[in-house]
């Protein structure tokens, strides 16, 4: 089981301290807690979440993933997620590039569409392994469920802060329009090298992520720092962060991150990494730009930017373009050189 009982983070590795934000404060409309919650999400873009209600539906998720990566090869391949730019389904190791070389990744993971967890057991995007399957309902729909209640619960707080009409952020995240939203379960081998990444550095995709480990792995690199530093797991908190496309709808004003994973670090590598995520993104409609004509907030900002990075946040494209892109051109079998990498990359890419 992916939950056994494993050592502690050690306390000689460079760690980065984040923020608590508590769930149940914020869904009571608590100022000071909506506060340091904007503080996270405007600094670092990243922060702690707890009293979210989310544990044992993260450990029946985790009962899933563990099956599912049990299945043989062969039958996991039957819903391998593809080279089109999809990413639900099964992601085999070494399917993904981690940096510009080409460098294989080494992690597995299952990607369940948002939008098949919530019309089961109508299949709305693809099929699934029978693992899947069998946890649907009592397991992935309820986290699924969850976790966008909480996220839209944030997302709710950051449209009042940036001056936004009411519901503008949570209409672009509509539940019944198809998106890109997805839970992941992943699964990194134990006694990789410390030098090697399982995970490229990277911004993340989508708006919101809400993601439950147990062992470090995961890195920061801070503004205006040189060193990675490891985020460190605390028991009941989840890791929350902001996405590429809450960072372009702002502005610039909510950041996302530069963010990769490693190796555990001490003797935590001695045993596998099991991650659990749910990704929030934009309906596949919506155009990511700066919302600048809804916010006067958000157009200040944006004129108080150089052009180049204007011009960063504001592609002009779909948030299905936008993924579609970025997961494409992760995928080794479409390398072409570096250049392959490179349009991969997000809001990271040309930051001022």
């Amino acid at each position: 089981m992916p939950v056994a009982a494993q050592p502690e983070f050690p306390t000689n590795v460079p760690t980065h301290p984040l923020l608590v934000v508590d769930y149940e404060l914020i869904k009571k409309g608590d100022e000071k807690e909506i506060n340091v919650l904007w503080e996270a999400a405007t600094s670092l873009g990243f922060w702690y979440l707890k009293d979210h209600g989310c544990d044992k539906l993260v450990a029946a998720m985790f009962d899933m993933g563990a099956e599912t990566m049990e299945l043989p090869l062969e039958e996991k391949m039957k819903y391998e997620q593809g080279d089109d730019g999809s990413s639900f389904g099964y992601k085999f190791a070494g399917a993904n590039a981690v940096d510009a070389s080409g460098e294989l990744d080494k992690i597995e993971f299952i990607n369940i569409a948002k939008d098949d967890a919530l019309q089961w057991p109508k299949e709305a995007r693809r099929s699934y392994p029978s693992t899947v399957n069998a946890r649907m309902e009592s397991a992935i729909t309820p986290f699924v469920n969850e976790s966008i209640a909480i996220n839209d619960t944030i997302m709710g707080v950051f449209n009042a802060k940036l001056g936004l009409p009411e519901g503008t952020l949570q209409e672009l995240h509509s539940r019944e329009e198809f998106s890109g939203s997805e839970a992941r379960t992943i699964k990194a081998p134990k006694n990789l090298p410390q030098d090697r990444m399982a995970i490229g550095a990277h911004t993340d995709f989508g708006s919101l992520s809400f993601l439950h480990n147990r062992l470090g792995g995961l890195q920061v690199l801070p503004p205006g720092v040189q060193e990675w530093q490891y985020i460190k797991p605390i028991p009941g908190h989840a890791i929350c962060n902001v996405g590429d496309a809450l960072a372009l709808f702002s502005g610039g004003i909510l950041r996302s991150n530069i963010h990769r994973v490693i190796p555990p670090p001490g003797s935590q590598a001695n045993f596998e990494r099991w991650s659990q995520v749910f990704f929030t993104r934009p309906g596949n409609s919506a155009i990511l730009r700066p919302l600048s004509e809804e916010s006067a907030l958000i157009a200040e900002a944006v004129s108080k930017l150089p052009e180049e990075r204007k011009a960063t946040l504001n592609p002009g494209v779909t948030s299905y373009d936008w993924f579609t892109r970025r997961i494409k051109n992760q995928r080794t079998k479409n390398r072409e050189g570096p250049q392959t990498w490179m349009a991969s990359r997000g809001t990271e890419q040309g930051r001022a």
